[in-house]
């Protein structure tokens, strides 16, 4: 048995990470527009307006912008079948409530779609990754305003009908539960103290409303558009076989899946309320919420896979979401660690795809799953990263166990990332992910000439043979 006849292998990026050209053609600020940079210690610090003496990595990043054309050649050349990738809400409505969208942002992708179409390339487009208009984050706090909701459906609306030609596979909200970790980042919300909590889950039914809404604009306009929800994968073994410890890693799992049962079932379940009530969350709604959760339900899930987690009864996990940073036990089945803490576990995505198809029935998407780690650039132009080909060859097999043998539909598999790019957690260049090398330091230096690595190579053996080639 083999992966199915259209399965859909390509790369993934994000705007924020690839594009630059900040301020570009009409383009206005958002929030990963004031991420300065970090390091493998320190995060990354977020700025009210654009400093001069601080340098941030965004605003040029791999220049996608002005380089789309030869990376999406590059990206041909290993043979995707399809591109997932994000549009800046900015580049649309650079305030993100103006009443008409900016041209010049809607030609810039409608070149993009066109280029990846020439090569026959789908592209999977998510309408919000880490990407708050700035203004919005400064004159509503971001989504913790429901006026962010006719914002939002106004721009989903407004690209939607633009590509609904060009574009199949839509994705509303990037890693929706990641907004626990970085809620300026994700949300544009600058609470801090005791009411974060608590504005981050009303920003979060926001977005569910939001999505809600987009998807019943698809479906009713555009039948053939699919829009699906997208989770971080967050995924948690008990510690033990202690029963205190699986109900514990029931308790975690419940907390981040709070977010996709929303998006999947369409409505809060009896889960979702106990917790918000145990947690004195009380959300702010109207009557007509309730059905318009109901008739929006998404059409299939997407999710990234970087890691495992393990739950115990002596540690509470809560709501953070930085893996190296989570209150986890330590797996003593997992050796490797890649340079950042981040624990590799390729038999998990095997154990997260049927977690996730057996909670929800619905098609899955790997949209993420890659190595972050440092890669040499040798004086001939080549990078040798056989611990690249050797994470995703393991990661794929143990895919296409969940596929053949224990029957979870997957559309398709996008590795994390296609070229390097800025590293959204640290904004570091040399936390790489790419099949493609992009000379670039983390201060900034560099030509941005490109370089197929090693693994670049064997991922074009890999699509040509459709996931059978794997030596």
């Amino acid at each position: 048995m083999s992966f199915p006849k259209d399965f859909l292998w390509g790369g993934a990026t994000a705007a924020n990470q690839c594009e630059g050209a900040w301020n570009e053609g009409e383009k206005g600020p958002s929030t990963s527009d004031v991420a300065t940079g970090g390091s493998k210690e320190k995060a990354r610090e977020f700025t009210r307006t654009i400093e001069d003496n601080l340098y941030y990595p965004n605003h040029e990043a791999v220049d996608f912008y002005h380089h789309y054309k030869e990376d999406i050649r590059l990206f041909a050349e290993m043979g995707y079948k399809c591109y997932r990738m994000s549009i800046a809400w900015t580049r649309i409505f650079p305030k993100g409530n103006e009443d008409k969208p900016n041209e010049l942002g809607l030609q810039f992708y409608d070149n993009v779609f066109d280029e990846c179409l020439k090569y026959g390339i789908e592209p999977i487009v998510s309408l919000s990754h880490f990407d708050t208009p700035l203004y919005l984050s400064d004159t509503y706090n971001g989504w913790k305003n429901r006026g962010l909701v006719d914002y939002f459906v106004k721009y989903g609306k407004a690209v939607i009908d633009r590509y609904h030609e060009k574009v199949k596979y839509w994705i509303t909200f990037n890693e929706i539960n990641s907004c626990l970790n970085g809620p300026f980042y994700v949300m544009g919300i600058r609470t801090e103290g005791n009411n974060k909590l608590q504005d981050i889950y009303q920003g979060t039914h926001h977005q569910f409303l939001a999505s809600a809404k987009i998807v019943k604009y698809a479906h009713t306009t555009y039948p053939d558009i699919k829009v699906g929800a997208m989770y971080a994968g967050i995924f948690s073994y008990p510690h033990t076989c202690h029963p205190e410890d699986v109900i514990a890693c029931q308790k975690d799992m419940d907390k981040q899946l709070y977010f996709t049962d929303v998006m999947c079932f369409g409505k809060y379940n009896d889960k979702a309320s106990i917790f918000l009530k145990m947690n004195d969350f009380a959300l702010v709604t109207y009557p007509e919420d309730e059905e318009t959760l109901l008739n929006g339900k998404v059409d299939y899930l997407a999710f990234s896979y970087y890691m495992t987690l393990c739950s115990s009864r002596n540690k509470n996990i809560g709501l953070n979401l930085v893996g190296s940073a989570m209150n986890s036990e330590e797996n003593e089945y997992l050796s490797e660690k890649t340079p950042w803490g981040v624990p590799l576990d390729p038999v998990g995505i095997r154990y997260a795809l049927n977690l996730l198809y057996n909670r929800y029935q619905l098609p899955l998407f790997v949209v993420e799953n890659g190595l972050g780690t440092y890669d040499r650039l040798e004086e001939d132009g080549s990078i040798h990263d056989e611990y690249r080909i050797d994470y995703t060859r393991k990661h794929i097999v143990e895919m296409k166990k969940a596929i053949t043998n224990d029957g979870v539909p997957v559309i398709g598999y996008t590795t994390w990332s296609s070229i390097d790019i800025i590293s959204a957690g640290t904004g570091e260049m040399s936390k790489r992910y790419g099949f493609i090398y992009v000379d670039k330091d983390d201060l900034g230096n560099g030509t941005l000439k490109r370089f197929r690595k090693d693994s670049f190579y064997w991922y074009k053996k890999v699509i040509a043979s459709n996931g059978e080639y794997l030596d």
